[in-house]
């Protein structure tokens, strides 16, 4: 049964995963790379990289995906949708290597990349992203990729199964937190803490049911 997942989405200590502002410059805004060196300095993301803990949970990222899911934001700075060219962070081979829906109001057509992403443009609630996200994963798992607005939106309308959030030891102040509006969801959610040497903290939720083969609807 297909599995709606989130993996390696870091925050700092104080909720935010990302800074602000961001530009094409500064993706992250003021938080620049240092909430995902833990992940860069991995096995999976570099050669020579560590094959610790964190190695053990980044390489989930890519297993068992189907389709992936993200926000406008994570797609582009400010304004990219007024830019026929763009095509995302990515260059011509983005790391998704499947069906890739971009949650946004302003309709463009399909584009086709390298690799076997194809990025595709919704106009959409949840719920109904993530049924067109299903039918083209063809039974595998649907990845929600961020940005934290829309994983926030996923967890509220109770469609998220799983989630590993990763809290990076900084504190940024400002930017987009993960965590508002989200009081209870340690009462939906089966939680477990690892530590890693690198001084991140992997936090796993599951929702209570998966375990027994119930996904969320």
């Amino acid at each position: 049964m297909s599995l709606t997942r989130i993996h390696n989405f870091s925050i700092s200590l104080d909720g935010f995963a990302t800074g602000e502002p961001q530009s094409l410059e500064a993706p992250f805004g003021h938080a620049g790379e240092r909430l995902h060196q833990w992940m860069m300095a991995t096995r999976t993301w570099g050669e020579g990289g560590s094959t610790g803990v964190d190695n053990a949970f980044a390489e989930r990222h890519g297993q068992g995906f189907g389709a992936e899911i993200m926000g406008a934001n994570k797609f582009g700075p400010p304004g990219w949708h007024d830019d026929p060219d763009w095509t995302g962070w990515w260059g011509p081979n983005p790391p998704f290597h499947t069906p890739t829906f971009v949650l946004t109001h302003h309709a463009r057509d399909p584009i086709e990349m390298e690799g076997g992403t194809t990025f595709h443009f919704l106009d959409a609630a949840p719920a109904e992203a993530l049924e067109t996200a299903r039918a083209a994963a063809d039974g595998k798992d649907v990845r929600i990729g961020g940005g934290a607005t829309v994983v926030r939106d996923f967890l509220l309308a109770g469609l998220v199964d799983e989630m590993h959030v990763v809290q990076v030891p900084i504190l940024l102040g400002r930017g987009v937190r993960l965590w508002d509006g989200l009081e209870g969801l340690d009462d939906t959610y089966e939680i477990e803490a690892v530590s890693s040497p690198s001084g991140v903290t992997h936090l796993s939720f599951t929702r209570k049911g998966v375990r027994s083969g119930q996904p969320a609807s």
